[in-house]
C-alpha cells in the first residue's frame, strides 16, 4: 500500500505540478492569441447565444440532445465539490492571491474549452444505437487518423477509471458527509453510517433511473437541476457578500496583493510563497472547470447543434459560469465573512467546513450547514450524472457497446460503496487519473489547432460581416 501511495504521489506531482499547469494554461494562451481572444472580444456574442437562449424551446432528434442540455450536462460534471471545498482549500493554503490565479486559468481556459467543444462536434460520429458520440478519443481517431487511435484509447481508459473516483465515490462521499453534518447540527449523532448508507442508496437509485433513459434523460434531468442549483447557491452567496459588502474592497485588494506577495496579506499566510498561490489557484481552477482535461467535450458531442463553433461558444460560457461566477462567489463568501483569514494555513479547515462557517456568519450555523448541504447535494449529484455519461462513453470506446450496461450497473453500485468508505487514497488516485486525461487531450488539441483556428476565424468573420 505504501508503494502505491508513493507511486501515485509522484505521478500526481507531475500531472498537477507546475509543468502541466503551465501547459494547460499555455494551451489556452496559444488558442487565445491565434483566434483573437474570443473570450474577451466575443464574450457578449457568446453569452447572447448561450445564456440568452436558455428559455428558447429547442427540439433535438433521436440520439441527440439540445445545445443547452449538452452544456447543462457538462456543467453538471464541472460544477461540483471543487467549487466549494476546492476553492476554499486553495485560499486556506495559498492565500487570497490563489483566487487571482484561478481567474487567470479560467480566462484562458475559456478558449481551451472552446477548442475542445468545437473539435468534439467536428469529429463526432454515430454509435450503434444511433447516438452522437464524441470527445477526445474521437477527435484523436477521426482528426489525427486511425494510427493515433491508441492515444484515444489511453484517454478513454483514464476517463473510464477516473469516473469511478472523481465523478462518483468522492462526490457521493461529500454528499453523505454534508447530510451527516446537517443531521449532527440537529442532534442526530451516532447514526453516521446508517445515514450515509441511506444517502448512497437514494442517490444510486436516482442515478440508475436517469441512466436507464440514456443521454436524452440525462440531458433532460441536468437542464432542470443545473439552473436550479446554480440559482440557489448564487442567491445565498450574494446575500452573504451584500451583508459583508464593506469588507469586499479590502478582500479584492488582498486578492491582487496576495497574487504576487502572499506574505503581505494580513493573516496566517506569512510563510506562503508566490509559487504556492499560483499552483493552488491554477490547479483548483483547472480542476473545477476541467478546461484541457477533455471530459466536457464528451457531453457537448451529443448536441443537436451542427455548427462546431456555435457549440464551442457554450464552452466559453461553461468556464465563465463555473469559475468566474460560482467559484468567485465561494471565494467572496469565505473571505468577506473573515473565515478565510481566521483559518489561514490550517490544512484541517481547507474544505467545505470553512465555507459552512462563512455562510453561518449571516444565516446562522444550522442554516449555513443546510445551505451548503443543499449546494453540495445538488452539485455532487449532478456531477455523478455527468461523469456517468463520460465513463460510459469512454468504456464504450474501449470495450464496445456490450460493456455499457455492466459499466452502468457497476457505477451505481460504487455510489453506495463510496458513501460509506474512507476515501483518502481513492481521492488521490482519482485526482491523478483526472490529470492524466489531459496529456493525450492536449496533444490532440495542439495537433488539431489549425482546424479550430480556421473554423473560428471563418465564423467570427461571418458575424462581423453581418453587423
Amino acid at each position: 500500500m505504501d508503494a502505491i501511495v508513493k507511486i501515485n504521489s509522484a505521478i500526481n506531482g507531475f500531472v498537477w505540478g507546475p509543468i502541466m499547469l503551465c501547459l494547460l494554461v499555455g494551451t489556452g494562451v496559444y488558442f487565445s492569441i491565434r483566434i483573437g481572444f474570443p473570450q474577451f472580444c466575443h464574450l457578449g456574442h457568446a453569452l447572447k447565444n448561450t445564456l440568452g437562449k436558455i428559455f428558447q424551446k429547442t427540439e433535438a432528434g433521436e440520439g441527440e440532445i439540445t445545445p443547452f442540455q449538452a452544456v447543462s450536462t457538462a456543467l453538471a460534471s464541472t460544477v461540483g465539490t471543487g467549487n466549494i471545498a476546492g476553492v476554499t482549500g486553495a485560499i486556506i493554503i495559498g492565500g487570497p492571491g490563489a483566487v487571482f490565479w484561478m481567474w487567470v486559468s479560467a480566462l484562458f481556459g475559456m478558449c481551451t474549452k472552446f477548442a475542445e467543444v468545437t473539435l468534439a462536434i467536428k469529429y463526432r460520429e454515430r454509435n450503434e444505437q444511433g447516438d452522437w458520440v464524441g470527445g477526445p478519443m474521437y477527435y484523436i481517431k477521426n482528426g489525427l487518423g486511425k494510427k493515433w487511435a491508441w492515444m484515444g484509447g489511453v484517454f478513454a481508459v483514464f476517463g473510464a477509471l477516473a469516473a469511478f473516483g472523481i465523478g462518483n465515490m468522492t462526490q457521493i462521499n461529500s454528499i453523505a458527509t454534508s447530510v451527516n453534518s446537517v443531521a449532527s447540527a440537529f442532534g442526530a449523532n451516532g447514526k453516521e453510517f446508517t445515514i450515509a448508507l441511506i444517502t448512497g442508496i437514494v442517490v444510486a437509485v436516482f442515478a440508475a433511473f436517469t441512466l436507464i433513459g440514456g443521454v436524452k434523460r440525462i440531458g433532460s434531468v441536468t437542464e432542470k437541476l443545473v439552473p436550479f442549483m446554480a440559482a440557489v447557491y448564487i442567491i445565498c452567496a450574494l446575500i452573504v457578500v451584500i451583508v459583508r459588502i464593506k469588507a469586499l474592497p479590502g478582500v479584492i485588494g488582498d486578492i491582487f496583493k496576495g497574487a504576487f506577495n502572499p506574505a503581505a496579506v494580513a493573516g496566517g499566510w506569512a510563510g506562503v510563497a508566490m509559487k504556492t498561490a499560483i499552483t493552488k489557484g491554477v490547479g483548483r481552477g483547472v480542476f473545477s472547470n476541467e478546461a484541457g482535461l477533455g471530459s466536457a467535450p464528451i457531453a457537448h458531442a451529443a448536441s443537436s447543434e451542427t455548427n462546431p463553433v456555435k457549440q464551442g461558444l457554450y464552452g466559453i460560457f461553461e468556464v465563465f459560469m463555473d469559475t468566474i461566477v460560482v467559484c468567485s462567489l465561494t471565494s467572496f463568501v469565505v473571505l468577506t465573512s473573515g473565515m478565510g483569514y481566521q483559518y489561514a494555513g490550517d490544512s484541517t479547515m481547507a474544505g467545505a467546513s470553512t465555507a459552512i462557517k462563512g455562510f453561518g456568519t449571516v444565516f446562522g450555523e444550522k442554516a449555513g450547514s443546510i445551505i451548503l448541504a443543499v449546494g453540495l447535494i445538488c452539485f455532487a449529484t449532478s456531477t455523478i450524472l455527468g461523469w456517468a455519461l463520460y465513463g460510459v462513453r469512454c468504456c464504450e470506446y474501449v470495450l464496445g457497446p456490450k460493456a455499457i450496461k455492466p459499466y452502468e450497473i457497476l457505477f451505481c453500485l460504487v455510489v453506495v460503496l463510496g458513501a460509506v468508505t474512507e476515501l483518502n487514497l481513492v481521492w488521490d488516485i482519482a485526482d491523478t487519473l483526472n490529470g492524466l486525461m489531459a496529456i493525450p487531450n492536449l496533444v490532440a488539441l495542439l495537433a488539431l489547432s489549425p482546424v479550430v483556428i480556421k473554423l473560428a476565424k471563418e465564423y467570427f468573420a461571418g458575424i462581423k460581416n453581418e453587423k
